[in-house]
């Protein structure tokens, strides 16, 4: 524990700006607003991320793992090889490190979570092909 004051960070509302999700990761419409990313040598970085209907990531995995707080709406998650799972406002989600997945809105739902990440040389995400149409399609009737 550090023996000089410290004083906290507060990022006011609407001080950073919302980003569109970068199609090369995400299929649909997404929207990115950043929460949070710690100074070094902390690594945590947190983004508020909404799907809309159908949209959704890529496959993936995150280095030091991901917990996904659902805020709003319904959506899906699929860990590689698994059946998909249905997620809605409440649920929270913990996606251990290396493990491939993807997750999105569900084709008539929008949602919204809350994602939480560490940084492991200087990224946190590993992006993997997109999610098929068929693929999603499928997660979708599975899921329900």
């Amino acid at each position: 524990m550090r023996n000089e004051r410290m004083d906290l960070t507060i990022r006011k509302c609407g001080s950073q700006p919302s980003n569109k999700g970068d199609p090369r990761f995400f299929v649909g419409n997404v929207r990115i607003d950043p929460l949070y990313e710690a100074d070094e040598p902390a690594r945590v970085v947190a983004a508020s991320v909404t799907f809309e209907p159908g949209a959704r990531t890529n496959w993936h995995f995150h280095p030091l793992g991901q917990l996904l707080i659902v805020t709003y709406g319904c959506g899906i998650i699929q860990t590689w090889g698994n059946p998909p799972r249905k997620i809605k406002a409440g649920d929270v989600i913990w996606t251990p490190p290396g493990v491939k997945h993807w997750h999105g809105a569900t084709a008539t739902t929008a949602m919204t979570h809350i994602a939480i990440q560490e940084k492991l040389n200087g990224k946190t995400a590993e992006w993997l092909e997109r999610v098929s149409d068929k693929e999603y399609e499928e997660a979708q009737s599975a899921s329900e």
